[in-house]
């Protein structure tokens, strides 16, 4: 396999280093996944689209990449430490319903826009409840080592026994992290900084297993850290989550897992940056929350790939209506191109791709450097018109060439670019945005025919829609709906 040059800024160093897989040719990367208690938005997509891409990249390089994104259901506290409600069971109680009922649902619901956006699955998929015994054996050890010890049921990690707690978040003062807010200052702890691996099940308590110390439920931690190891081995090359992970989850994972096996846990730490909203932080709690389902009634999931993508995965991303429409329209300008050049005939022109291939793959190589690459293919695509337009047109290698640079990077590694259909070699135009905003009216429409008890009108939209390839679906959250290709 040929040299590379690809560079990735680690977090744990605060530099970009160049890429050496522990394997050579094999390469093992793990994403913190959702915790599955609400539909996905915004903040994931910036997240899984970004390290889709990281994974689409290794693999042009010809790498075997074996990727693991786990689900979160059970254990994740609603204040993130070790106190709280766990966000499932909150959520179930919310909608009047089983724990993994709502877990299941928004599992699937998570899926579904991923699968909207072009975001390829993980090869594996574990979820955190279907771990237990794992995350039962990583604590026995940790006990058994001296690195944690038991109270009344409930399991904490000593912070004390690894000196290097804190590394990569950069929260290594002790009284910093003790007032961080985000630690519980619970009195059975022997430091106020240890932080739980096992949870004891109070009376009423859904979720619960049982364990050596009793019925109970693992903290939010162990669950990457059992897992990544299983699937990946006991270090892994690659580590990717969000920024706000860094403490205290990641540090606790590495924490955890070098107590555990005494070797590095991860050599390259990769971290999202934030999403934000007309400038401010997006949440629940501020009301300008946004979740996927909401922006695929106005925008085309390609769309939001494609706002994603101007960003780079380290930068923040905000979003507005107006930022969002100038990525409609430029996208729209390279769809343009790329029809465009699928339509041309044969000339007798030349076009030199190297120098715009060479730019795309520094971009790329330079820690996944997408806003760059979009801006080359934009570049390309200008020149490319160019010599469309031109009276001489471009021969046949051109535009094999040509050709290949789109698929190569804008389909195969951006994902911007809709693929040919099946047996033609011109891009599939659905008019995406356009069939989007129709698709929101008629639904509006059924939608007040329904409230108004005119079911006729109501199930004659929706026939009329199947006919023509249209699946409406109902559910708690409005009407969604599906074309068939």
């Amino acid at each position: 396999m040929s040299q590379r040059a690809l560079h990735i800024y680690n977090s744990l160093s605060r530099q970009k280093e160049p890429f050496t897989p522990l394997h050579p040719d094999i390469v093992t990367v793990y994403v913190c996944g959702p915790t599955v208690y609400g539909h996905a938005h915004l903040g994931h997509a910036k997240s899984y689209v970004s390290f889709d891409v990281v994974v689409k990249w290794l693999r042009h390089l010809g790498y075997s990449v074996r990727y693991v994104q786990n689900i979160t259901d059970v254990g994740h506290l609603t204040d993130d430490a070790d106190e709280g409600e766990d966000k499932i069971i909150k959520q179930a109680r919310l909608e009047r319903t089983d724990p993994m009922e709502i877990a299941q649902h928004y599992t699937r619901s998570y899926y579904e826009d991923m699968d909207r956006m072009g975001v390829e699955r993980p090869n594996i998929a574990p979820t955190a409840t279907g771990h237990i015994p794992e995350q039962i054996a990583l604590i026995e050890k940790l006990v058994r080592e001296g690195h944690a010890y038991e109270v009344d049921g409930n399991v904490y990690f000593s912070v004390e026994s690894f000196p290097d707690y804190g590394r990569l978040s950069g929260r290594t003062d002790r009284e910093a992290r003790q007032s961080s807010g985000r630690v519980e200052s619970r009195g059975e702890k022997r430091d106020p900084a240890d932080f739980a691996l096992w949870k004891r099940a109070e009376p009423g308590h859904i979720m619960k297993w049982n364990s050596p110390w009793g019925e109970g439920y693992p903290g939010w931690h162990a669950e990457c850290s059992a897992m990544a190891m299983k699937y990946l081995g006991e270090t892994i090359d690659i580590h990717g989550g969000g920024m706000e992970n860094k403490f205290p989850h990641h540090d606790c994972e590495i924490a955890q897992s070098e107590a555990a096996t005494g070797k590095p846990y991860v050599r390259y730490w990769m971290h999202n940056n934030m999403v934000t909203v007309d400038g401010t932080k997006m949440g629940k709690s501020l009301g300008n929350f946004i979740n996927l389902k909401d922006i695929f009634r106005r925008f085309s999931p390609v769309t939001i790939r494609f706002f994603i993508l101007q960003s780079h995965y380290r930068s923040p991303l905000d979003f507005s209506e107006t930022a969002m429409d100038a990525s409609e329209t430029g996208l729209e300008k390279l769809r343009d191109t790329w029809l465009r050049l699928q339509a041309a005939e044969e000339g007798s022109g030349t076009l030199d791709t190297t120098p715009f291939v060479e730019r795309l793959t520094a971009a790329m190589n330079d820690d996944f450097n997408t806003p760059v690459a979009i801006s080359v293919l934009f570049d390309f695509a200008k020149t490319l018109n160019g010599a469309l337009a031109g009276e001489e047109g471009l021969d046949r290698e051109s535009l094999e060439r040509c050709t290949a640079v789109f698929r190569t990077f804008g389909q195969d590694v951006l994902g911007i670019l809709q693929a040919p259909s099946s047996g033609d070699d011109r891009p599939v135009e659905t008019g995406g945005e356009k069939l989007g905003a129709v698709m929101n009216l008629l639904i509006d429409i059924r939608s007040r025919a329904r409230a108004d008890k005119d079911y006729e009108l109501s199930d004659l939209i929706r026939d009329k829609l199947a006919e023509s390839g249209i699946t409406l679906k109902d559910t708690r959250d409005g009407t969604e709906w599906s074309a068939s290709s």
